[in-house]
């Protein structure tokens, strides 16, 4: 049976999931990777009011409906990093963090990333008062005043959420005026907790532990704000994701080259979304991108087949549409069916322990813990503590291995659970050897890491440091939702998520690959 399929797409944004829907309707066999949030970053939007045919939604919910159009045509979706592609012969390989992948054709929907501005301080207090993320960390900024660093579309969005916790707003502009649509501009310059400052930038940024002092200069005079209870959001664009195939396609200005069917300059490699070099980069813009490098796909993939006799995956549409999922669990009936599929494929018992006590949230825990108890080679038990509750992942002789997780583990970390589960419960798919042993000489230490369930960059390092502690257990991982734990938000001064707390001194902030996380753990 074949392992190739017609196409894989990376990134699960709406131009990826667009591509994905009229893949899947095409019926050819489509995956979509996604190493942080299926959605994108439209999924940081409040209100999308400009998408035609809809008059109002959320980011989340729009990509939410476009996710399960794709799965209700056929299409299949992973969690996992992209660590390298292979786009020069006619079957492409894509190597992940599961495993190699192959297919014909390729989507890269690999968008952007905030862009940091790299004045003074701004690295040294990311997470002490400098963030980029209204989502994730708005909630540390509750009576604060806050300071918006930036006049396009995002800041303006950005800034209107942050004013349910800021006392007030300071929007700083360099150019004369907002570079996004009057309608939403509108709505800032109208809001009475924001200020606007145009033709203004942020030069420095400092204090002790945290955040103390910021040095604004203007068209005609610089100054100075000091305050105690005070925070930067930065939103002052994009930058291109293309780490991944910088070196092997054409680019301008780090955005792929594309031509009217989406192809890249290489045969089979089509592009998609925010990644590429366009005018416009909007939700409507990348849906477009999806389409017409998903239609164009179906006539190269058909051709390339038949020309190197080559078998792919076949189609196969077993989804059903999305369950609403009852009031008493957690887990829907559509997630515990792909939930079977994935742990049908474990070859060791695990257990899953529970530490709770007799308050409401160890009764959560409890009973989230219970959904799991259905799958084969899956083991619950509870144990009686004092303490706040907690969960940890042991073997089938009921020994730690490395990785506990204080706290329900919903929203984004739901996946990072499961992919603990199942790599402690079959053959680790193997990591670089120089990783691994790497890994393996790495000495005795205990990770903390601080998240928040809204945050789409906190996964990334939950993933690879619980990987890490499967490798060697000498590492110990606990990962704690922030808003469960709030005595350690003042403890480590902790103002953005993810937060990662070495052996209880040394404190970082952002997200980490493995790579990073190692090195991190070296210099600890």
């Amino acid at each position: 049976m074949s392992s190739v399929y017609d196409v894989i797409i990376v990134g699960g944004g709406p131009a990826g999931l667009s591509a994905a829907i009229y893949l899947g309707r095409a019926k050819y066999s489509v995956l979509v990777i996604e190493q942080e949030q299926f959605g994108g970053q439209i999924t940081i939007t409040a209100e999308v009011v400009n998408y035609p045919g809809v008059l109002k939604a959320s980011g989340t919910s729009l990509t939410n409906n476009m996710k399960q159009q794709a799965l209700n045509f056929g299409a299949q979706f992973m969690k996992t990093t992209v660590t390298k592609l292979e786009l020069h012969k006619p079957i492409k390989r894509v190597h992940t963090d599961e495993g190699l992948l192959e297919s014909i054709g390729i989507v890269l929907a690999t968008g952007a990333h905030p862009r940091k501005l790299g004045f003074k301080g701004e690295k040294e207090f990311q997470g002490r008062g400098i963030a980029y993320c209204a989502t994730c960390d708005g909630e540390f900024f509750e009576g604060s005043e806050l300071f918006v660093i930036g006049g396009g579309f995002a800041a303006c969005e950005e800034a209107l959420f942050l004013t349910q916790y800021a006392t007030k707003i300071t929007m700083i502009v360099r150019e004369e005026d907002f570079t996004c649509a009057k309608s939403i501009a509108d709505k800032v310059k109208e809001h009475p907790k924001i200020k606007i400052i145009f033709q203004a930038e942020i030069i420095e940024a400092g204090g002790h532990d945290k955040l103390e002092y910021a040095i604004f200069k203007g068209k005609d005079h610089t100054w100075r704000y000091d305050g105690d209870n005070f925070g930067i959001f930065i939103f002052a664009g994009y930058v291109p994701a293309n780490q991944l195939f910088k070196d092997q396609l054409e680019l301008h200005n780090g955005y792929l080259m594309t031509d009217k069917n989406q192809q890249t300059s290489l045969p089979g490699v089509y592009g998609a979304g925010d990644i590429c070099d366009k005018v416009l980069r909007q939700v409507v813009t990348a849906v477009s991108d999806g389409a017409i490098a998903a239609t164009s796909l179906e006539k190269y993939v058909s051709e390339i087949k038949t020309e190197n006799s080559i078998e792919t995956i076949a189609y196969q549409n077993t989804s059903q549409p999305l369950e609403n999922k009852k009031d008493d669990t957690f887990i829907s009936s559509d997630i515990h069916q792909q939930l079977q599929s994935i742990f049908n494929k474990l070859t060791r018992d695990i257990y899953l322990i529970g530490y709770i006590g007799s308050d409401a949230y160890s009764l959560e825990i409890k009973y989230f813990l219970q959904e799991f108890s259905s799958y084969k080679h899956i083991h619950i038990k509870n144990q009686t503590t004092n303490d706040l509750p907690y969960i940890q992942i042991c073997n089938a002789q009921k020994e730690p291995l490395g990785i506990t997780y204080h706290l329900v583990p919903g929203g984004h970390e739901f996946n990072s659970f499961v992919l603990a589960i199942y790599h402690a419960g079959c053959d680790l798919q193997p990591l670089k050897e120089d990783l691994i042993h790497q890994i393996k000489a790495l000495p005795a230490h205990t990770i903390q890491i601080f998240v928040s369930l809204s945050c789409t960059m906190c996964p990334e390092v939950v993933q690879a440091t619980q990987r890490i502690s499967l490798y060697n257990p000498s590492i110990q991982t606990h990962i704690y939702d922030l808003s469960h734990h709030p005595k350690y938000k003042q403890q480590y001064n902790i103002m953005s998520v993810p937060c990662i707390v070495v052996d209880e001194n040394k404190v970082y902030f952002g997200k980490k690959t493995i790579e990073e996380m190692i090195d991190l753990i070296k210099t600890a």
